[in-house]
């Protein structure tokens, strides 16, 4: 990015010098650069697709209430005038951060499977007295008629999983569809609503959580029912692994209980979504050529490994006994 990391720089006031950014990680929504000058390191978090100014309120306010309860975070840090949001003069916005120095959470880590039930009860516990709606991404997903278009369209461009596609609407896409709905007023905090082993660094202090762009209103049970699965390997279920990150939330004073399939509605709805997302990238001739591989890379990984209902209806009968 030329120019760009003095750019930065300026707005935020970090010093003058010379200044490179290195790309680091490239997510769904946006790229993470490593700001690097005056023996310093930030984190930029570029964001790909936001046309308006995103508005960070509730990143800010959780990231502040969740530290008060010990949950490590990177600062998200406010420029020159005190906005916590800048402008590339390319048009993308931009949010800095601390560089967190770390290696990528093992899931398999006993210690971190504690970790994460622990900061997930600490999260729902910082998020109480929430009283807005969950996004749609989390509580509905694609129906009939927006899967078939898609299906034409990938047809039409001849991806290589094409085929993998229509097999997933005609089966998982409709299994998975019945149990997305909307949540109950009474159970919704404000949370993080991606605690994965993606977005965890573990830094000489400990673990530490990442990407809190998606914070807002969720059902605290369907995001606990979501952790549970990705933590403890997904379709690869260690019941072991779910139980213990039950009991950490139980001992920090997490108030959910998931019971049954319909819990893992947030689970269903993000991966329905995603899908249809991505796929739709993949055939936008209005994107880049990198953001329609990225987007085809992620459906192809995504349309291997689904969730699975039965799977999930295990991962419940494992932890019933610990509530």
């Amino acid at each position: 990015m030329r120019n760009t990391g003095a750019f930065i720089a300026d707005a935020y006031g970090l010093g003058a010098g010379t200044w490179t950014m290195t790309p680091v990680a490239r997510g769904a929504l946006g790229q993470i650069w490593k700001l690097s000058g005056n023996g310093t390191a930030w984190a930029v978090k570029e964001l790909l697709f936001e046309k308006d100014e995103p508005d960070v309120g509730a990143e800010s306010a959780l990231r502040d209430a969740a530290g008060t309860l010990g949950v490590s975070a990177p600062r998200l840090l406010p420029d020159r005038t005190g906005a916590r949001v800048v402008r590339l003069p390319e048009g993308s916005w931009t949010k800095l951060y601390d560089w967190v120095d770390g290696t990528p959470a093992d899931p398999s880590d006993p210690e971190l499977l504690s970790w994460c039930g622990r900061t997930l009860a600490l999260l729902h516990r910082a998020g109480e007295g929430a009283t807005g709606t969950p996004s749609g991404w989390y509580e509905e997903c694609p129906r009939d008629v927006a899967w078939a278009e898609l299906l034409e369209k990938a047809e039409r461009a001849g991806l290589p999983w094409v085929r993998e596609l229509g097999a997933f609407v005609a089966t998982t896409a409709a299994e998975l569809g019945r149990h997305v709905s909307p949540s109950a007023p009474g159970d919704v905090v404000t949370s993080h609503l991606d605690v994965r082993p993606h977005n965890v660094l573990v830094g000489a202090d400990g673990p530490v959580l990442l990407d809190w762009d998606n914070a807002g209103p969720v059902s605290a049970e369907r995001e606990l029912a979501r952790a549970l699965y990705v933590w403890s390997g997904g379709e690869d279920l260690d019941t072991e692994a779910a139980r213990r990150i039950v009991r950490a939330y139980r001992a920090a004073g997490g108030r959910a209980v998931v019971k049954g399939v319909d819990a893992f509605s947030m689970l269903f709805a993000t991966v329905l979504n995603y899908v249809h997302v991505q796929a739709g990238c993949a055939v936008d001739p209005a994107v880049t050529d990198e953001q329609r591989a990225f987007a085809s890379r992620e459906t192809a990984h995504l349309l291997g490994c689904p969730p699975d209902a039965a799977t999930v209806l295990r991962l419940t009968e494992a932890v019933d006994a610990e509530w």
